[in-house]
């Protein structure tokens, strides 16, 4: 009799996934002409020191230097380059200070706020991960210098990757200025015709998902373009309103797409070429074309013609519909001098992250990340030192690239990072056999820092890259027989990691994963409830705002429940089926969404006492997740919910608050 081949467990098979990227041939370029030239310069002028510094600073740029327009490509190698300034300062400082065994202390602040910082987004995540390394480096690497100057050199590296995304990038497309952003926006009708594709089939929902995920980048990118106007300009050009129109309707269409996904019709062919015709136009700036011809079957259908003719009459306008607010600044000076705090703040809500959850950054989850971390490096810190007082440094440097536990599950990072480790040193060492003088580190770290926007894909590869520059840095800065070590240091970081990471309280995913899930939850009783309760000809925009908000909260919370699913628990089996409960919410926002463009179009509106008991259902349930000690040990209590068998929408709502119900509790 032949068995049923049994699947491999998720935490086994993570480390082999390889995700399919393009190349990012300008990423690639710019990597060769950062590290490695930086470290030749301070060869060839006699001081060493400078250039591993400014490569380090590059090579930390690097790992951010990832796609999208000029504007956010700033914000998200800036604000890390700030934070590894400021790191490489207070771990100079130490240096000098001689600290000896008050290090570990030291670290394990600088540990607890570069985790608790995880809760704010990916921008702030990793600029408190670099920040963290970097004052590693700088209280155990051998290198003359003060420590301002020693912050400046690596601020320097930063800024010549950043000079090098301004300047080194992929050609404009045909549509004119705005180029990234025209992309953002061009991507958004791209991910929309491909979800309408697949309405009625099996790959609607994942459609869906990466139609939102391009809804995000598209809305960070025209958010910061519009901070950088308010900034320098005051007023924003008429190309900028005119895209900022067209993506208004791009995002009236993407409603009216998911009121068709709920649907679950199949669509005609000709339906999804209408977005991508102007995607096409954004790209080469054409008129789009024909476009599919209307049909009123459904309310969804007819709710997305009309989109469709409003894109139309967007996309033929040149002149902007409305003139643009702004307010001028006191004594006639520029705006940037009456609002850089505000346009501070904006851009840091603007990319990773919304403003609002700094205030979370020392709650519950902050805490146990920030513990996380710290333990984790006061510890490793602490052997390093114990067995070796020189060139310490290697091993808590290794566990803060390991133990951030947003950046993926812990047994799949540690797995990566030895073998990328191991084959880095190899190399490495390769390297030096065959090639002799003085110039052949710099030839290695450039090598790497070409290596290094190509793999992203794969964690070790990526750990590869990476060993190469930090080994040329080492090797440079009077370390030329640290390889053999690091194999040694990488094998007890990993042992220290995997350790303390999976401690009980450190590990529980319902720390780590259930505040995202509970601010999704309520993102989405939010949204339902405005849908239900609104008056009819109410302004859409304030719902449009609140389905975005709820469909990134619970992107965030699907990312965060994939990690803890892959993640090596023992106590898995008394868990809450995170990614269950996340696509219940999914549903619940994309019925409510189905339910606004068909009230929009005359349908009879729910009952509101049927409509209460079920936005009260869901804000209990975020009550009931938002605590791990409450969680009962059989499933969410609660109230019966109503019978609503006249209204489709409410009746999907009952049915997946019922999934989340049954999903969410213990055993």
């Amino acid at each position: 009799m032949l068995r049923a081949p049994r699947a491999v467990p998720a935490w086994l098979a993570h480390p082999f996934r390889w995700q399919r990227l393009p190349v990012p041939w300008a990423a690639v370029a710019r990597g060769a002409l950062c590290a490695g030239p930086l470290l030749g310069a301070g060869i060839a002028t006699g001081h060493p020191a400078p250039g591993v510094l400014a490569g380090l600073g590059s090579m930390l740029a690097g790992v951010n230097d990832r796609p999208g327009t000029r504007r956010t490509g700033i914000v998200h190698i800036g604000l890390p380059a700030l934070a590894s300034a400021l790191g490489m300062l207070i771990g100079a400082s130490l240096q000098a200070a001689d600290a000896g065994w008050w290090i570990v202390p030291a670290l394990f602040a600088v540990g607890f706020v570069s985790g608790a910082g995880s809760v704010a987004g990916p921008v702030r995540s990793n600029a408190g991960m670099q920040m963290l390394a970097t004052t590693i480096l700088g209280a155990g690497m051998p290198l003359p210098g003060a420590p301002w100057a020693k912050a400046l050199y690596v601020l320097a590296g930063c800024l010549w990757l950043l000079l090098l995304r301004l300047v080194l990038r992929t050609p404009r497309p045909a549509g004119g200025a705005l180029s990234g952003e025209r992309a953002a926006v061009a991507t958004v009708f791209d991910a929309l015709a491909d979800a309408l594709s697949a309405v009625g089939g099996p790959g609607a929902e994942p459609a869906r998902r990466r139609l939102t995920a391009a809804l995000d980048r598209a809305d960070e990118a025209l958010r910061l373009r519009r901070l950088t106007s308010r900034l320098l300009r005051g007023p924003a050009r008429t190309e900028e309103r005119l895209l900022t129109e067209r993506f208004a309707a791009a995002t009236a269409l993407c409603e009216a797409s998911v009121a068709l996904l709920w649907e679950a019709r199949p669509l005609p062919p000709r339906v999804a070429e209408s977005p991508r015709r102007f995607a096409d136009a954004l790209r080469t700036g054409r008129p789009p074309g024909r476009l599919s011809a209307p049909e009123t079957s459904t309310a969804a259908r007819g709710a997305f013609d009309q989109a469709l003719l409003d894109a139309a009459v967007a996309f033929a306008r040149r002149e902007p519909e409305a003139p643009p607010r702004s307010e001028p600044a006191p004594s006639g000076h520029p705006v940037w001098a009456a609002r850089p705090v505000a346009v501070v703040r904006g851009a840091l809500g603007a990319v990773g992250g919304r403003t609002r959850r700094g205030r979370g950054l020392f709650g519950p989850a902050g805490r146990d990340y920030g513990l996380r971390v710290a333990v984790c490096i006061a510890a490793s810190a602490a052997v390093a030192l114990l067995l070796r007082a020189d060139h310490w440094y290697w091993l808590p440097a290794t566990v803060t690239f390991l133990v951030k536990p947003d950046l993926g599950p812990l047994f799949s990072r540690t797995v990566n990072r030895f073998a990328g480790t191991v084959a880095g040193v190899l190399v490495f060492a390769g390297a030096g056999l065959l090639l002799t003088g003085s110039w052949w580190p710099a030839l290695m770290a450039g090598a790497g820092g070409a290596l290094l926007p190509f793999a992203t894909r794969h964690f070790a590869l990526q750990t590869v890259a990476i060993t190469l520059m930090v080994l040329s840095f080492v090797h440079v800065s009077g370390d030329p027989q640290a390889a053999a070590e690091r194999i040694v240091d990488t094998s007890i970081a990993c042992g220290i990691v995997l350790v303390v990471g999976h401690l009980p309280r450190l590990a529980d995913p319902r720390r780590r994963v259930g505040h995202r899930v509970t601010s999704a939850l309520r993102s989405t009783e939010q949204f339902l409830r405005y849908v239900l309760e609104s008056e009819p000809g109410a302004d859409p925009t304030r719902r449009l705002a609140l389905r975005r908000a709820a469909y990134r909260a619970l992107g965030e919370a699907r990312a965060a429940a994939e990690t803890a699913a892959a993640e090596l628990l023992a106590a898995r089996d008394r868990n809450p089926d995170w990614l269950t409960v996340v696509t219940a919410a999914e549903r619940i926002v994309d019925a409510a969404t189905a339910c606004a463009v068909r009230l929009d179009h005359g349908a009879h509106r729910p009952g509101r006492a049927e409509a209460e008991a079920l936005c009260q259902a869901l804000s209990a349930m975020a009550d009931a997740l938002e605590d791990p000690g409450r969680l009962p040990e059989r499933g969410l209590s609660g109230p019966d919910l109503p019978p609503v068998p006249d209204c489709a929408t409410l009746t999907d709502v009952a049915v997946e608050l019922e999934r989340i119900r049954g999903y969410a509790g213990t055993g």
